[in-house]
């Protein structure tokens, strides 16, 4: 609906042989902070990924869009062609290294570069700790922790060829300030924490950002918080601004790290959660 509203409104521009919504402010015609970069966005399916890789596209940047089962059919990438944006759906394990390099490979056949990765992909299995089972421990840290090293790995090589780049991790306030009945989950947003400032670090003389966001979202994944009747309010007595936050609002912090408006800032944890965690 809110796409058909804008594309009424404010028409298409051709940018680059490419349709794009222009960004208004009082009137004039913005430039899009993102045109020509190209933008990796893994758990894009739905939740926060798919919020996220509208948003990149709005901004002109071509999106590859990355899920375990992800295809030309799914809500996504219709949204992305219904936007006019240059996108490719690519099916990727991010556990699986293969996979991973493979993704990177297919990316820069595409559009010759990476120049941002959004590290969002992520599971929940949750269970107290001692009725944990060895595989509800490993299939956690696997996609959540080993899923993130994966991928900034393969992009970092063509990124320190180039000497620029920025990549964009996912923890929570479960990993910053821990919780009950998900000691999987905990240690693999804590792992992603440390990794994001071990690999800024590393990669800073490359020109290369590394940064972390700690959304506290109502996503298809962690729903039940919101619509039960005696977790919701519990949650939200936590939340000084009193609500969850959706999925769509985490894309402008996102298309910040993306955009050389953040080219200053490396190794930082940003929290996206209301005020429920203030560091």
């Amino acid at each position: 609906m809110r796409q058909a509203f804008l594309q009424f409104v404010f028409p298409p521009v051709q940018l680059g042989g490419v349709s794009h919504i222009p960004i208004l402010k009082g009137g004039d015609v913005l430039e899009m902070r993102l045109q020509g970069k190209v933008a990796i966005v893994t758990g894009a399916r739905q939740g926060i990924g798919e919020g996220v890789a509208l948003g990149l596209a709005k901004e002109g940047a071509a999106v590859v869009v990355v899920s375990r089962s992800i295809n030309e059919d799914s809500e996504i990438c219709q949204n992305l062609r219904d936007a006019g944006a240059q996108y490719l759906a690519l099916a990727v394990d991010v556990g699986d290294r293969d996979q991973v390099q493979k993704m990177v490979d297919d990316t820069i056949a595409k559009f010759g570069k990476v120049d941002f990765l959004f590290n969002n992909a992520g599971v929940s299995i949750p269970a107290m700790l001692w009725k944990m089972t060895p595989q509800q421990w490993d299939d956690v840290i696997r996609i959540n922790l080993t899923g993130t090293f994966n991928c900034i790995q393969a992009v970092a090589k063509p990124m320190m060829e180039q000497k620029s780049g920025s990549i964009l991790n996912i923890t929570s306030s479960a990993g910053l300030i821990g919780t009950i009945g998900q000691v999987n989950y905990t240690a693999s947003k804590g792992g992603v924490t440390a990794l994001t400032k071990s690999c800024a670090k590393e990669l800073a003389k490359f020109n290369i950002r590394v940064n972390v966001i700690a959304p506290m979202v109502i996503t298809p994944m962690t729903r039940k918080i919101s619509t039960d009747p005696k977790l919701a309010p519990k949650y939200l007595e936590r939340i000084p601004l009193g609500r969850f936050c959706e999925p769509e609002e985490v894309a402008p912090t996102v298309v910040f790290f993306a955009s050389d408006d953040s080219a200053y800032i490396t190794g930082q944890t940003l929290c996206i959660d209301g005020g429920m965690v203030m560091i």
